[in-house]
């Protein structure tokens, strides 16, 4: 049932709240910067103090309102030298002069879909202060935060690569599992448990299966970490499938190999040393002795 609202209330157009393209986090966190005063602060770290979705979301959802021109960031230079963003909302898309495209015509409504549960995002380390507008082109100014730099992975979905001998009876495993336990020397955030190691390790042990050095599996692990890794394990386990090596071609992993001389023996008869696969006489020495008997 419909009742209307005569204090507390904000029009929003259907081509927003029934956009054909944006998600539904985009479309809702649209209008709820249209809700807000004049000069409240809109930038990711703010917005993620207020809901459960996380910078990361956030800063998707934001670049989406971005793409659709119901939003504008803008970074300028104040009089006192400093970088500031300005953001801009715009309640119709054909207002905002950076915007090419085109309104979207409202889709026929539907029936009230049953809420749907959202997995939590991991939060990365995106880092913006904004400042929102009316539904009209307007601005604050709002100090601008660090560059923006690479976020922690979505958790992996595909299986973690497995060696050709289980890790149990490899011979890698001890290394595997040593190089996993000791990557907390290197950066003290990679602290795993017990059971991360136990599941990592097989993953392990594929690389080095492969002809790996250690040394470089450690640098394929710790190299140009997010600087808000909250997942240890996760990102592990996301490098260890998405940057596998491929193997080496079997001419060059399985080389034949130089065959071993035999052992030295010494002659039962002149007692000088000579190669041979079981103890007995030299070649000098047979043909004596069977010419003796």
């Amino acid at each position: 049932m419909a009742a209307r609202h005569p204090e507390q209330f904000t029009v929003v157009g259907n081509h927003l709240a029934q956009h054909p393209e944006m998600s539904l986090t985009a479309i809702g966190l649209a209008t709820h910067i249209q809700s807000l005063p004049e000069g409240t602060p809109v930038g990711i770290k703010a917005l993620a103090a207020k809901f459960p979705e996380g910078e990361t979301k956030i800063a998707a959802a934001l670049r989406e309102l971005e793409a659709h021109g119901y939003l504008a960031r803008i970074k300028e230079r104040t009089s006192t030298g400093r970088i500031v963003t300005r953001t801009i909302s715009y309640n119709q898309p054909h207002l905002n002069p950076a915007f090419r495209g085109t309104t979207p015509t409202p889709a026929p409504v539907r029936p009230e879909a049953a809420p749907e549960l959202e997995e939590p995002e991991p939060a990365g380390s995106v880092a913006e202060t904004t400042a929102a507008a009316k539904p009209k082109p307007h601005a604050a100014e709002a100090v601008e935060g660090p560059p923006r730099t690479a976020t922690v992975p979505e958790p992996h979905r595909a299986p973690l690569p497995t060696p050709r001998i289980p890790a149990h009876a490899s011979p890698y495993e001890h290394t595997a599992a040593t190089l996993l336990a000791t990557l907390r020397s290197d950066d003290p955030r990679l602290l795993l448990s017990a059971r991360d190691i136990h599941r990592l390790t097989p993953a392990v042990c594929a690389w080095l299966e492969r002809g790996i050095d250690p040394v470089a599996v450690q640098r394929a692990l710790t190299a140009r970490l997010p600087g808000d890794l909250t997942s240890p394990a996760g990102i592990l386990a996301h490098r260890l499938t998405e940057l596998l090596p491929s193997p080496l071609p079997a001419a060059l992993a399985a080389p034949n190999p130089t065959p071993r001389p035999a052992p030295f023996q010494t002659c039962d008869g002149c007692e000088r040393a000579f190669r041979a696969t079981e103890p007995g006489l030299c070649r000098d020495c047979a043909p004596l002795a069977i010419a003796a008997a």
